[in-house]
């Protein structure tokens, strides 16, 4: 049965707005929670939404709490919503599901806290920049530290994930990763589909950490499992 199909039984529920991201949270499941069943929901119309109003809206983040929600009821010990952007939408479903939801980069900017005051967050996509400043922010005012977050945008690669290309997509980020590191303490890409770059961009002047293994072993952790 395809991955997108299996529902019940699941320790993991992801929501992904990428078919890619598919293969990436069940190969971290093989490697950090051999035995772990996951299972998958793609809503691509969730990001287009947004994109196209240049920011979450009211009505996009509704929609996403409904298919968030409607995951919980699917058997899952927690779910898991992997697109930045639509993260605070993950966040509001918590409150109401009987089950843990989480945001895969919550994780990862508790880590960028406790890593140093000056956070540079890098992204791909513009309506990313606003809710990653506001989470790192947020992990930051319920650590008791004090931070200051710089922007990286290089929407000059979107065209390219959008359209397939990703080893572009990929080297076009890790090409802009050494120059964002000066200044900073730590670096952390916003969106799980940035990831990847990070292998490409060799040795940088600042730590430089990504949502998917992060947030992961947190879900697995939640789940139950040893990661």
């Amino acid at each position: 049965m395809p991955p997108s199909l299996r529902h019940h039984g699941a320790a993991i529920a992801f929501l992904h707005t990428a078919a890619v991201h598919i293969d990436t949270f069940d190969a971290l499941a093989r490697e950090i929670a051999p035995g772990l069943t996951t299972t998958h929901a793609v809503r691509e119309d969730l990001l287009a939404a947004t994109e196209k109003a240049g920011g979450l809206t009211a009505a996009v983040s509704l929609r996403t709490q409904e298919a968030l929600l409607a995951l919980a009821e699917g058997g899952a010990r927690v779910v898991v919503c992997t697109c930045s952007t639509l993260g605070p939408a993950a966040e509001a479903a918590a409150q109401e599901a009987e089950i843990p939801v989480m945001r895969i980069d919550r994780p990862m900017a508790d880590a960028a806290v406790r890593a140093g005051r000056v956070i540079g967050v890098c992204a791909a996509l513009a309506p990313t920049l606003q809710p990653t400043r506001a989470l790192v922010e947020n992990s930051a005012a319920r650590a008791g530290r004090e931070v200051r977050v710089r922007e990286f945008l290089f929407d000059d690669v979107w065209s390219a994930f959008r359209e397939g290309r990703l080893d572009d997509y990929y080297g076009g980020i890790a090409g802009r990763l050494a120059a964002a590191a000066r200044d900073v303490d730590v670096l952390v890409l916003a969106q799980a589909s940035m990831a990847p770059a990070a292998e490409l961009c060799g040795a940088l002047s600042a730590p430089l950490l990504s949502s998917p293994r992060i947030g992961f072993a947190e879900a697995a952790r939640i789940a139950g499992v040893r990661a």
